[in-house]
């Protein structure tokens, strides 16, 4: 009705639970707004507060008192009156009139606290709480008030052909108010008025009268809108239902009849999959399927005006559910029959299927209970060993079945996870890895055909549930995270991560399509939340595979998406500050891929670029010294004219900083160190912690698990050398008074950087002096040494790399030998006349 107000306006919800405020303990499950109606129509907000319910003496009766939250003033002392109307609406409404045209409202934050204050009006108006109106409402004038209640009752037309539409327009004009709605539905309920109508329906249909069929469909439509649990009964009764279903068909909006009575008798089959007995089930399920029907195709969606008049129809279909679950859960012949068909071998193919997709329906019957009774519906499938029958199904070949089976799994997850860990872990003792039922949902994952990746996504996320500490449990005995996981990283890891080490053998990734582009981000993002919430597991386990390095080559995939989870994996790790990652992150020089794609996204300024950028201001903010060192040394000269911001520039001013204060600027003790072949006193640190690598105490490792760094393994990374080198050639054209020779070689077989750029400097102070006896394979200098960040530029005499050799304008060899200052512009003369495979050899001799 137009004159009727909106809703109140919801009170804003406030992160988190209860907490202290002035003092005092509040509840959020009972704060609420206050509103009253105002002369126009509206709702305005009183205040907020807390509501109670007790017994106040001086209204001699159950009150309902809301203080506010401000200052504990008195905001409502209303007395819940046994006659007044309360109404729920939104699940957090409840809406009342105090007095004529006073109508008051609280808006519950949450909808726990609604419920119980609903209950205390309920229980004092002796009122059912699943009801959503205590009262019928009374909105007539005082008149019509006056005539409807000393009129006896509500008197229908004879229900004769002739009268349908006089039928028709009785019920439409009842439906505005609620006092001619309760009067309506009593007089239909008390002369079996529906049967009649049904059988006017039939007659109407034999004659193929189209303007009663019409008024037929709109008197049932407004019988539905009466909102009457007897008047269902009725309707969806054996004898009537698919009477009232015809009736539904006859929209006179619609130029032609619908065919919704062929489509359930002759296209919907029920199938048994095991034979059930009770009668009263069946019809049940009959039954239901029916009235879902009705609530979902039949009926039109219901306008706003509408939408509460329906209610009673859907708490019908719940509560039949309800019954068909607790029904079915009590009969353990079907159950155990069900359970043994599903794993037995000789059950065909399409059998099978019809018994997993009503194992399916089943759990999705068992969302609309009650707590406490789907702990028991979950306990007695787990009895029945729903878990290992999962596992049967999902090793089976067809992919409808396993899908399905992944869907019942998904409930199991997600109701339970710590059921289905100690499952997985106590069949491991019997079973091989391979058919473990997480690696059979890995595998599923891996495998799945859809080009979206629906079902892999769906997977990864129980995947997740499955291994988030968080809801792991721990008790005096035992640890559930440390159980499991230790599981998990020794059993399953290898599975999940097999297709990233097998797409990233090369420099680059081996199958770079979008599908498999797609499935190595969900993977990297699952192991990127591993990263975050387990500890020395997934640790070790990136340190001991090398995964970082593998995660990086993605780093190359014309796949934006999928370069970017690489580069979030990296960042997650860095983000943690774990020097063993660091070292590690040094030691193989992760850093390249990095940098390479930097250099190769140019001058673009999207997601990478920033995301780079972000990741280099983070080192330098938390001011990380060993990166920042590594950083420095070994890409400076890639990084030094990037000066859109200054993240690089600040990092050097770091590294100098961390110099300043670490070195003694002595040349000649300088020499003298490098000559005994020690580091400086940066570089004894970086010693001492190598030294921390191998002793860590084993206390500080769960389990006794220590960390353990890689083995020197070869690299087979291709040489970053392009990007680099264009770089160089530019900076030769804009630096002219320097001379620059740029050594281009490819790299194999080692663990250093493809390259080594040199940072300029102004005094020999800051310049490493290093000897030839310094460069000689595993003596701490040489380029595969984790800790010598003193030697940007040496050489190896097994490999040789890019060097830059300048000596104008103030700038010192990398290599400087000592008394060797005045022939520095001779030498440079000669080598620039030297063709570059000479100056390669030369430079390794």
């Amino acid at each position: 009705a137009p004159d009727q107000p909106s809703a109140p306006p919801a009170i804003a919800s406030q992160s988190g639970g209860g907490g202290v405020a002035g003092g005092r303990m509040t509840d959020t499950r009972r704060r609420v707004k206050v509103y009253t109606l105002n002369e126009d129509r509206q709702w305005d907000d009183r205040g907020t507060g807390h509501v109670s319910s007790c017994y106040v003496e001086r209204l001699k009766g159950m009150s309902l008192l809301v203080r506010a939250e401000s200052d504990g003033s008195l905001l409502l002392e209303s007395k819940i009156n046994p006659n007044t109307a309360y109404q729920k609406q939104q699940d957090t409404l409840i809406v009342w009139s105090e007095a004529e045209n006073y109508d008051l409202a609280l808006s519950f934050q949450e909808k726990a606290g609604c419920d119980e204050i609903w209950e205390k009006i309920c229980q004092v108006q002796g009122k059912d709480p699943s009801v959503d109106i205590t009262q019928d409402l009374v909105d007539e004038s005082e008149e019509e008030r006056f005539d409807d209640m000393s009129s006896p009752g509500l008197e229908l037309p004879s229900c004769e052909l002739s009268r349908l539409e006089e039928i028709a327009e009785l019920v439409a004009s009842s439906l505005p108010s609620p006092l001619r709605r309760e009067k309506l539905a009593l007089a239909l309920e008390n002369e079996g008025y529906i049967k009649k109508l049904l059988e006017i329906f039939h007659v109407c249909e034999d004659l193929e009268n189209l303007e009663g069929l019409h008024h037929l469909y709109e008197i049932i439509k407004g019988i539905f809108l009466l909102n009457r649990t007897a008047l269902f009964e009725v309707m969806f009764s054996e004898e009537c239902i698919m009477d009232v279903i015809g009736c539904l068909e006859y929209d006179p909006s619609l130029s032609q009849s619908r065919k919704h009575r062929e489509f359930l008798t002759k296209t919907a089959k029920f199938k048994e999959v095991i034979p059930i007995s009770d009668p009263e089930l069946k019809q049940k399920i009959h039954q239901t399927y029916r009235v879902q029907y009705i609530q979902d195709m039949v009926l039109p969606t219901p306008s706003v005006f509408e939408e509460n008049m329906l209610s009673t129809l859907h708490s019908f279909i719940f509560f039949n559910k309800v019954e068909i679950v607790g029904m079915l859960q009590e009969d353990e012949k079907f159950l155990t029959d069900l359970f043994a068909q599903l794993t037995d071998e000789a059950t065909d193919e399409e059998k099978r299927q019809e018994l997993v997709n009503f194992l399916k329906e089943f759990c999705a019957f068992s969302q609309t209970l009650q707590p406490q009774n789907r702990d028991a519906f979950f306990k007695t499938l787990s009895n029945m060993g729903i878990l290992p029958a999962l596992e049967v199904i999902l090793g089976m070949d067809d992919a409808q079945v396993r899908s399905a089976a992944t869907d019942i799994f998904s409930y199991l997850v997600e109701y339970n996870p710590s059921m289905v860990r100690e499952f997985v872990m106590q069949e491991a003792q019997q079973n091989d890895d391979d058919i473990l039922l997480i690696n059979l949902i890995i595998e599923h994952m891996i495998c799945d055909t859809d080009p979206e990746l629906g079902g892999a996504v769906l997977l990864m996320g129980l995947l997740r549930t499955l291994v988030d500490p968080e809801n792991m449990l721990a008790t005096a005995n035992k640890t559930e995270k440390t159980e499991f996981l230790g599981f998990f990283y020794k059993h399953c890891m290898h599975v999940l991560t097999a297709p990233l080490l097998a797409n990233t053998t090369e420099d680059k990734p081996s199958k770079d399509d979008f599908q498999t582009a797609q499935l190595l981000a969900l993977i990297l993002e699952l192991l990127t939340f591993c990263v975050e919430h387990h500890t020395y597991h997934i640790k070790n386990y990136i340190i001991n595979k090398d995964i970082l390095r593998r995660v990086l080559v993605l780093m190359a995939s014309k796949h934006a998406f999928l370069a970017l989870c690489a580069l979030r994996f990296k960042r997650k790790i860095i983000g943690l500050k774990d020097e063993f990652y660091n070292r590690y992150i040094m030691k193989s020089f992760l850093f390249e891929p990095v940098v390479k794609a930097f250099l190769n996204n140019g001058s673009r300024y999207n997601l990478m670029n920033s995301a780079i950028i972000e990741m280099f201001e983070f080192i330098r903010v938390e001011d990380i010294k060993s990166l920042t060192a590594h950083v420095i040394e070994n890409y400076w000269k890639a990084l030094e004219d990037v000066d859109y911001v200054q993240t690089f520039k600040g990092l050097k001013l770091r590294f100098e900083q961390q110099r300043e204060r670490q070195d003694n600027p002595k040349l000649d003790s300088m020499r003298s160190i490098l000559r005994n072949h020690r580091y400086r006193r940066d570089a004894r640190t970086l010693e001492d912690e190598e030294e921390m690598w191998f002793n860590t105490d084993e206390d500080d490792m769960e389990d006794g698990e220590a960390v353990v760094p890689p083995s020197d393994k070869p690299k087979n990374d291709e040489d970053i050398m392009d990007p680099i080198s264009k770089f160089m050639e530019r900076k030769k054209l804009k630096e002219s008074e320097e001379k620059e020779v740029i050594l281009k070689t490819n790299l194999s077989g080692r663990q250093s950087p493809s390259f080594k750029l040199s940072f300029s400097s102004g005094t020999k102070s800051n310049l490493t002096s290093q000897s030839s006896a310094s460069n000689l394979p595993g003596s701490p200098g040489s380029p595969g040494s984790p800790g010598s960040p003193g030697s940007p530029g040496s050489v190896s005499k097994s490999t040789s790399q890019m060097a830059a050799i300048t000596t104008k304008g103030g700038l010192v060899g990398l290599v400087d030998y000592p008394d060797d200052d005045e022939e520095d512009d001779e030498d440079e003369d000669k080598e620039e006349t030297l063709p570059l495979s000479k100056k390669a050899k030369l430079e390794s001799s």
